[in-house]
């Protein structure tokens, strides 16, 4: 009886263990993202209205600050300057967390043109203009979150 309770202790354990910490590691935890070795505070854009809100309306970004677009699926994604008073360089990051594409520079006066890769991918980093630039980032860079 006491092997079957420890037995059963444990595999409760383990699953709540994992429970919790997939809970922690979910897209909607993320603090940071570390790219070309700078660690940018990130707000989230999860929703559908968030991300079509995105920066506009803001003054704009410190050079340590960006917003994180995470898309629940892998796919094209395009952004534009709309509504915008800044200009970003944006980050196309594929599922396994590598750029694959940067557009520098994106300026608000650009609208209504929009950027982006022609594949797929599952999220999307904006940052202040020149970060690409002043970090040596490029397409093949790993990433990493922060929780």
């Amino acid at each position: 009886m006491n092997k079957i309770c420890l037995s059963l202790a444990i595999v409760i354990i383990f699953f709540t263990s994992f429970f919790f910490i997939s809970q922690k590691y979910t897209p909607t935890h993320i603090k940071e993202v570390k790219i070309a070795g700078q660690s940018i505070k990130v707000d989230l854009a999860l929703t559908p209205a968030g991300q079509e809100q995105g920066l506009s309306g803001r003054a704009g970004l410190k050079n340590n600050e960006g917003m994180l677009f995470v898309f629940k699926n892998p796919g094209i994604y395009s952004f534009w300057m709309k509504d915008m008073s800044f200009p970003v360089d944006i980050v196309w990051i594929s599922q396994d967390l590598k750029v694959v594409y940067i557009k520098k520079d994106a300026r608000p006066e650009s609208y209504p043109n929009s950027y982006g890769p022609s594949f797929t991918t599952k999220y999307v980093l904006e940052v202040v203009s020149g970060f690409s630039d002043r970090n040596n980032l490029k397409e093949g860079d790993r990433v990493e979150f922060k929780y």
